[in-house]
């Protein structure tokens, strides 16, 4: 759906993205100025640009800085690595592949990924590729980061022998074993 077809010699009405825009600037530049002039308030108070004594972990840092230095502290690098995989698994194992397969999960102690396949053809196709698959991904997350890649096919709907069931029975094998 578009807008009114604009006429010819007269100039489009802006609509409300425009305006929003216009607005958006308007109010960029204003904060500019207050901080502008804020910051020149403050060195003159203090006699010129200097800063603390010196640096330490207090101070204000960027997002990604902080995010960064929290994952190193706690040993998550291994994990949200592996995270970032898994958000580009098209990009890594194609699309077509990407499709049909998705990655579960990650076992950090084990260095096994996880793939469920929609159907048996697909998760045949990923178990040939496995290698080769291991071989790329160890590239992008460092040597030995993925051992094995465990490939599961389509789970089958659960069996239900008859209308009712015991609570907690898992069937007619459960008193046998």
């Amino acid at each position: 759906m578009s807008g009114p077809e604009p006429t010819p010699g007269k100039a489009p009405e802006p609509s409300g993205v425009d305006l929003a825009r216009v607005a958006l600037r308007a109010a960029r530049e204003q904060a500019r100025a207050r901080g502008d002039a804020a910051q020149q308030k403050k060195q003159a108070r203090r006699g010129g640009l200097r800063s603390g004594a010196r640096a330490d972990g207090r101070d204000p840092m960027a997002l990604g800085s902080a995010i960064n230095r929290l994952i190193t502290e706690r040993g998550w690098e291994t994990p949200a690595a592996v995270g970032g995989v898994m958000g580009r698994w098209p990009q890594i194992v194609g699309e077509d592949l990407a499709k049909h397969c998705v990655p579960q999960r990650y076992d950090e102690d084990e260095r096994v990924l996880v793939v469920q396949c929609d159907s048996t053809a697909w998760a045949t196709q990923l178990r040939l590729l496995a290698p080769a698959l291991v071989a790329r991904l160890n590239e992008d997350l460092g040597h030995g980061t993925v051992r094995v890649i465990k490939v599961h096919g389509p789970s089958g709907p659960t069996r239900r022998y008859g209308p009712l069931r015991a609570p907690g029975s898992t069937g007619p094998g459960d008193t046998y074993g």
